[in-house]
């Protein structure tokens, strides 16, 4: 991600290389324009529950060993089992992540990229898949 300044105000942007099949692209998009973008994230492999789902973890002290990180009780023990969608550690990332209304600030068809507000999901040289806005259809209000 890098940056632009336009009236002593920073914009942070991502600068995205369009591949030289989607020529029609370029001539259909301008600055200005919101679109969609969808990628993968960037995977994080196994992650605990405080990394993974903001747990605060156990006290630092007053007779705390080793439950420092730990995610605390994990359900009664009546249903003799663990609920489903019990928060708990494991893969993180690696989704299907979309920002939707991002805003085009530049269109550059000779160097074939464009230069969208703010961060872009997935890892550098990923692919992003971009959609444009739908035409809105007008209701007669009678």
């Amino acid at each position: 991600m890098s940056q632009v300044w336009r009236e002593d105000v920073m914009i942070p942007v991502t600068v995205l290389k369009v591949s030289t099949d989607d020529k029609d692209l370029l001539q259909s998009l301008e600055a200005g324009m919101e679109v969609r973008l969808t990628g993968t994230s960037k995977g994080k492999g196994f992650q605990g529950v405080v990394k993974r789902y903001g747990f605060a973890g156990g006290p630092k002290s007053h007779g705390q060993k080793h439950s420092l990180r730990a995610p605390g009780s994990i359900g009664a023990t009546g249903p003799q089992r663990t609920n489903p969608g019990q928060r708990m550690p494991g893969r993180m990332g690696g989704d299907r992540i979309t920002k939707k209304r991002v805003p085009i600030i530049d269109v550059d068809s000779a160097a074939q990229t464009i230069m969208v507000k703010g961060g872009v999901p997935g890892m550098r040289g990923s692919t992003i898949l971009i959609v444009l806005p739908e035409k809105e259809e007008t209701h007669n209000t009678t």
